[in-house]
């Protein structure tokens, strides 16, 4: 005999689709005018993100806080995305992910369905942030766009989960980027920029980057394993990042791109790391019980390469004051320190490095990434390319010439 029981509120099932996604099925209630049961399902690219969800569900339909998936608004959907959605994004990603949604797209649509989200909606959001108002400034198109790109992620994930049909900002109009001229030093910048830093206290530092040409981070998170002085190599494999001092505060972390590489530095550069060396183990010395570093030879083999007089590493601010400092001195008031490491980048092309070296050395993605940067900015470079081709003709095209007569 057939049973007439119908499903709990909150119970369901989980099953794996033919297009490999997974499904949880659930029951909301009954509904009174047909007296069948309200399904919902929830879809997930693993069996344990949607068991997981199904649980988090049932919890909130016995708490009655549950929310009906054609009444969720884009704020809720916005804190479910980021709660649930961000376990193979980097802390930073993270991040700017939720301080882009609380300020630039929450206050603005964030009361809306996501059912009801359409094109003109979003498009209103991206025409109002550029514009700005009385209390904001408008925004740059490249911030535009970065918002653009994490709505249009959490809308992706709304489709992936069928809460949405298509995804409305696909079909928004975005501003033109215009790419800034990168700072960069002069050849006689760099001279004086030279003979300041050895007045400074971080002068190490500061000259480690410019002829090195690592970020900030990956320069303040350096530790001695990382130099090989016998090969005269780097190993740049992880960078030093702050956090909130309740998310734990300085934080090793993986690369930009998770891109390990391995620098062969100029002679002069290890002569600098080996004093910082020498002038590290004095430092302990003097600084006595105060000493906040390695306490043997040991412990500093995993040390941070740069420290304060106390042995503490650096941290970003003060990096940026000295250099700051600097930079006024020789005509570089808008340079910051990122302007070291692109100084480095055309430098190196300026002086014959081939594009794909260049690109390893700064730890870039690709060439091409490397070519769009800097492959514009020296005016020397032109200059040589059209002297290259001219010395071409004048002994290949009018040699050949002269040679038949």
């Amino acid at each position: 005999m057939r049973s007439n029981t119908k499903n709990a509120k909150g119970s369901g099932t989980i099953r794996k689709r033919s297009d490999g996604r997974w499904e949880a099925r659930y029951t909301t209630g009954i509904d009174p005018k047909t007296g069948k049961q309200i399904q919902k399902s929830v879809y997930g690219k693993t069996q344990k993100a949607v068991r997981q969800r199904l649980t988090e569900i049932t919890a909130e339909l016995d708490a009655g806080t549950y929310i009906p998936l054609e009444r969720t608004t884009v704020k809720q959907w916005l804190e479910i995305w980021l709660n649930e959605y961000m376990g193979d994004k980097k802390y930073g990603t993270v991040r700017n992910y939720k301080n882009v949604c609380k300020y630039h797209i929450i206050p603005y649509i964030g009361q809306y369905r996501l059912s009801d989200l359409k094109p003109h909606v979003i498009q209103s959001l991206y025409n109002q942030l550029q514009r700005g108002d009385d209390e904001k400034k408008g925004l740059s198109a490249k911030t535009i766009h970065n918002v653009h790109g994490v709505l249009s992620k959490a809308l992706n994930q709304a489709v992936w989960n069928e809460m949405i049909r298509t995804n409305p900002a696909t079909l928004t109009t975005l501003p033109r980027k215009t790419r800034k001229d990168i700072q960069t030093l002069t050849d006689a910048q760099i001279q004086m920029f030279s003979a300041l830093v050895e007045e400074d206290s971080y002068k190490a530092i500061l000259k480690f980057i410019l002829f090195s040409g690592v970020r900030e981070s990956e320069a303040i998170g350096l530790t001695w394993d990382c130099i090989d002085f016998e090969r005269g190599s780097i190993r740049i494999y992880r960078q030093l990042l702050k956090r909130s001092k309740s998310e734990g505060g300085y934080t090793f972390a993986s690369l930009k791109n998770d891109k390990e590489r391995l620098l062969t530095p100029p002679p002069i550069l290890l002569s600098i790391l080996k004093e910082q060396k020498v002038l590290q183990m004095q430092q302990r010395i003097k600084a006595g019980p105060a000493w906040k570093g390695w306490n043997s030879p040991e412990e500093q083999k995993n040390w941070f390469v740069f420290t304060t007089e106390l042995g503490d590493h650096y941290c970003p601010q003060t990096v940026y004051a000295h250099f700051k400092k600097i930079a006024k001195k020789i005509g570089a008031e808008n340079a910051n320190v990122h302007s070291l490491r692109h100084t480095y980048a055309v430098l190196c092309l300026q002086n014959g490095d081939d594009v794909k070296t260049v690109q390893s050395n700064l730890g870039h993605a690709t060439a091409a990434f490397t070519l769009d940067v800097y492959g514009h900015v020296s005016e020397k470079m032109k200059q040589d390319s059209a002297d290259r081709m001219e010395a071409y003709i004048q002994n290949t095209v009018y040699g050949k010439k002269i040679q038949n007569r």
